[in-house]
């Protein structure tokens, strides 16, 4: 059965940074779209950012552009969400998602259309 495996949530002060990391166990996504989401209590799953398999493409919503950035290490097959200036309205539980294409599909909003997922790691941004 093949998992992702995200790290690096926890406990931050509003203005800080946290990274979080997702890497498959069982296999390499190297050659897959990655994207990350969250989802807060009694909210649902939300798009956060998406990479192409090569990196050259990627997709933020709008509420992270200019604090987060998504990248990829296909060689360690790992992905990177780096985090700065955290709100407290970041507050989730942040979900790595790999697609079964290499590139971003139209749709990439959508979680339903994302074929393997991680377990969630909880990042809290206190006030």
């Amino acid at each position: 059965q093949v998992q992702l495996v995200e790290s690096g949530g926890g406990l931050v002060q509003a203005g800080g940074s946290l990274r979080l990391s997702c890497s498959p166990s069982g296999r390499t996504f190297s050659m897959y779209a990655m994207g990350w989401f969250r989802q807060a209590p009694g909210k649902e799953r939300e798009f956060v950012a998406a990479i192409s398999w090569s990196g050259l493409s990627i997709f933020y919503t709008d509420s992270v552009k200019g604090r987060f950035t998504l990248s990829r290490d296909n060689a360690k097959n790992t992905v990177y969400l780096q985090m700065n200036s955290l709100k407290p309205e970041d507050t989730a539980v942040y979900y790595c998602a790999a697609h079964s294409s290499r590139q971003i599909p139209p749709d990439y909003r959508r979680w339903p259309i994302y074929r393997y997922w991680g377990q969630g790691t909880q990042v809290t941004v206190s006030s």
